[in-house]
């Protein structure tokens, strides 16, 4: 039987021969085998495209995620790398009414993507402890000689300057923004203070400052910066969400999209403090009527883009603070008294013998309100409800509709779609005695302070001395824990109007373990810009930087898809290159040739080179 050895292509072990009956079969298929054997690797190549380079690039996506939230959620407590050319720092006056505190902010190079924020965190020094200095009095204490204000921050702006690397200085802003002490101030004391900050600062310090840096706030601001500052945080302006995060639709204002975006869901902030109570909240929907009440803000670095642009509500109500709240309960029990013991003839409450029930306080606690020629002797019994329905009055309430505290309109909110914080005395009110901090629960809380309420006062005191309670917590928060109880409740329930249902309230002193202030929202919103400034470095790169950064995870798959492809080729080549050399040979072959292969004859074997 006639015989190819293939001798050539391999070593002398491998050396083989195959009949020439097999040989069409085998290695030389027709045109129609190969396509088809074409064809099937095809799509083996095209399955693997989709599985493993979607695969990789969907957990990539997910990696870098997990990254930011990681980045946006957990407390850095490491010191700041002072040495890294790269890092950049800001600073944060923030002048309040009872003193002034600087702030030191840093972050990183921003990365050129426009959708993406600057990554601000507080500066550690090397201790790892915040770098935040505070002085008293207030900066309002200098009203009557403003040529002093200069030297009264000077101790600030200079502490600041030694935690941060001086060839930084010229580039880093200062902002020194003056909030609820100087409000009260005239407004020629405010200007004459201002512009001594103005003329002075630049002449000590080398930092990025200019007469715009320096200002008083409204409350307003004031209450958009701790909004900002929390979602910040909570890393709810990263619109990158996974799947079982909660979502929801906004009307961008100035967008050309007809459709709504859909976008992380931001928490609402509720902060009630000793004199005032503040709320926050984002109003995804366009509202006509409120539209004059909201604050409209673009986060982003570019105005023409309206993916970071937010509508917030906020309100904030003087007079409405706990410590506040008692004051005016105080002097509206002593008005009452006076008037009905004189209309009447009596002298209820005048003598300890003699004191009036409350009962906003704990049972059997004695208490002393008034000055000294109008004293009046209370003594409590501790009836939460009945706390609660005297003080719905103060809430000035009013019976139209979208409407809270002293009949201020209100957008409606979302309540089965919204989430939000509570702050300040909604954290001590729930957690330094009541030991309910974190998720609220309204029912579970009205008992709670039920029962606190009606506890006998020697027994709270006998539970505070075993150290039962909040360590920071002291006898007037025992004293006033039924009365601020009573007033959380209703304000949150009868004056802004949350169901008694809503589940969607945490009551935080921190959030992730770090004390939001809110500086960073301010100093994230006025750096908004900067990252322009590396957007416009980026693209200076050229392409080449821009293909070496693209050339990712997912690029490798692609690059491995066309070797796959390339040694295909190669083979399927080699297969045509064996069929031709097939028909040469049998074109070659006598006629005689093919009675031997019919008679079954042996011939001599055909060596074929390649």
């Amino acid at each position: 039987m006639g015989r190819i050895s293939f001798s050539c292509l391999f070593p002398a072990p491998w050396h083989f021969s195959l009949s020439s009956q097999v040989l069409p079969r085998l290695l030389v298929p027709s045109l129609r085998q190969l396509l088809f054997i074409g064809l099937v690797l095809c799509l083996i190549g095209l399955l693997y495209l989709l599985l493993v380079t979607g695969k990789g690039h969907a957990s990539w996506t997910r990696e870098e995620n997990h990254f930011h939230r990681h980045l946006a959620r957990v407390t850095d407590v490491d010191a700041t790398d002072t040495s890294n050319p790269n890092l950049n720092y800001g600073l944060v006056v923030d002048c309040g009414s009872s003193g002034s505190r600087v702030f030191v902010y840093c972050w990183p190079r921003h990365n050129g993507n426009p959708h993406e924020l600057l990554d601000i965190r507080q500066m550690r020094d090397q201790h790892r402890k915040p770098v935040v200095m505070k002085i008293k009095p207030g900066i309002s204490e200098l009203a009557k000689t403003p040529e002093k204000a200069s030297d009264y921050i000077y101790p600030l702006l200079s502490f600041a300057a030694q935690h941060i690397p001086k060839n930084k200085h010229q580039e880093t802003p200062l902002y020194i923004l003056c909030t609820a002490g100087m409000r009260i101030l005239p407004e020629s004391q405010q200007e004459a203070l201002l512009e001594d900050l103005r003329t002075d600062i630049p002449v000590h310090f080398n930092f990025l400052f200019s007469d715009s840096h320096v200002e008083v706030i409204s409350g307003k601001q004031e209450g958009v910066y701790a909004w900002i500052g929390i979602n910040f945080v909570l890393g709810r302006f990263n619109h990158v969400h996974n799947d079982g995060e909660a979502v929801v639709e906004v009307n961008v204002p100035g967008s050309d999209q007809q459709e709504a975006l859909v976008r992380k869901r931001t928490a609402g902030v509720l902060d009630m403090g000793g004199v005032s109570t503040q709320i926050a909240y984002e109003v995804p929907k366009t509202e006509e009527v409120a539209k004059n009440l909201l604050a409209e803000f673009n986060l982003g670095c570019d105005a023409h883009r309206t993916e970071h642009v937010y509508r917030v509500y906020v309100s904030t109500f003087l007079g409405f603070g706990g410590n506040a709240a008692r004051q005016r309960y105080e002097e509206s029990i002593i008005r009452n008294t006076a008037t009905r013991n004189k209309l009447l003839g009596q002298h209820n409450g005048e003598t300890a013998d003699s004191p009036l029930l409350d009962p906003c306080l704990p049972a059997d606690l004695q208490d002393e309100i008034g000055s000294s020629a109008q004293k009046l002797y209370l003594r409590g019994t501790g009836d939460f409800d009945q706390c609660r329905q005297i003080l719905q009055p103060y809430l000035n309430r009013t019976n139209e509709t979208l409407t809270s505290l002293s009949g201020i309109y209100q957008p409606a909110i979302d309540y089965s779609n919204s989430q939000f914080y509570g702050f300040s005395e909604f954290y001590y009110c729930t957690e330094d005695v009541l030991r309910m901090g974190g998720d609220y629960n309204a029912s579970k809380y009205a008992q709670a302070a039920k029962s606190y309420c009606s506890t006998q006062w020697k027994t709270l005191r006998e539970r505070f001395d075993s150290g039962l309670y909040a360590s920071h917590a002291d006898l007037h928060r025992l004293k006033y824990q039924c009365f601020k109880s009573a007033w959380m409740y209703e304000v949150l329930h009868s004056g802004f109007s949350f169901p008694a249902n809503y589940k969607n309230l945490k009551t935080a002193l921190l959030v992730y373990d770090k004390e939001v202030q809110w500086t960073l929202g301010a100093i994230l919103y006025r750096t908004r810009f900067l990252p322009l400034r590396d957007i416009q470095q980026e693209s200076l790169k050229g392409v080449h930087s821009h293909w070496r950064h693209s050339f990712s995870f997912v690029n490798n798959h692609y690059l491995f898809l066309a070797c796959f492809f390339i040694v295909l080729l190669s083979i399927m080549l080699y297969l045509l290159r064996l069929r031709r050399i097939h028909r040469l040979t049998a074109q070659r072959c006598s006629p005689s040739s093919v009675a031997w292969l019919e008679d079954g004859l042996g011939s001599p074997t055909l060596p074929i080179n390649l």
